[in-house]
């Protein structure tokens, strides 16, 4: 495939293509202390859409992890403006992304081994890993649990376009959760969390930290953003 990234804003520097065969989140994860906020690696595929990022957060380790929620929530949409509008796109907590009730892929994030939770990281990376399409001879009775974007009517667009749609949708929510606070991020990416996480509890996202707070009456539960990354 020799399809590229278009129309993205000059803060993606530089832009690193991969082979079929690349990984994009340990690519980036390799750059980030040497090409700083902006690296872009991603796959070249047309079976499945994988890129990662480099950002270069202000705040502590601790305060910085919901940009992996921020990944998820550019990631719906990107889906959505790309995507067949009616196909349900839901999170499974913290960074599963389900496509009509089948697991297509997750969000990732990284941070420099060993950096502390109060402590400001020299950088992140937040990836994306999505199914596009099925290999050629896939069966998709074997594992029904699990989809691919194609075959839930995403045929108008490509893995290209949408790892361009997603960079562009992630500069902007880190954007707007930078200027009008944290409770834009945490709405859009609990609209898209799965009604049986939590089911008839009232749901929120700790500012300070990203967990997932879940309110019955007196009885409140928190489920570590921290604990389920490292999971």
């Amino acid at each position: 495939m020799t399809e590229g990234l278009t129309d993205l804003p000059s803060v993606f520097t530089p832009i690193v293509p991969l082979r079929e065969a690349g990984d994009a989140m340990a690519r980036a994860i390799e750059l980030a202390p040497r090409e700083g906020a902006g690296t872009l690696a991603w796959v070249r595929s047309w079976s499945r859409i994988e890129a990662a990022v480099v950002l270069e957060p202000e705040e502590t380790l601790a305060a910085a992890r919901p940009a992996l929620l921020a990944a998820m929530a550019a990631f719906a949409d990107a889906a959505g403006a790309l995507g067949p509008p009616e196909v349900p796109l839901t999170f499974g907590w913290p960074a599963t992304i389900r496509v009509n009730g089948g697991v297509v892929g997750q969000a990732r994030i990284a941070a420099p081994p060993g950096c502390a939770e109060d402590e400001v990281p020299g950088w992140l990376v937040v990836g994306i890993e999505v199914a596009f399409a099925a290999p050629t001879g896939h069966d998709p009775g074997r594992d029904p649990g699990r989809t691919t974007l194609f075959e839930e009517g995403y045929n108008e667009t490509t893995p290209a376009e949408m790892t361009a749609a997603w960079a562009r949708h992630l500069m902007a929510t880190l954007a707007d959760w930078q200027g009008r606070g944290f409770r834009i991020l945490a709405e859009r990416y609990l609209a898209r969390l799965d009604p049986a996480t939590g089911a008839g509890a009232r749901r929120g996202i700790d500012p300070v930290t990203g967990d997932l707070v879940l309110q019955r009456g007196a009885e409140r539960e928190v489920l570590p953003l921290a604990q389920a990354v490292a999971a």
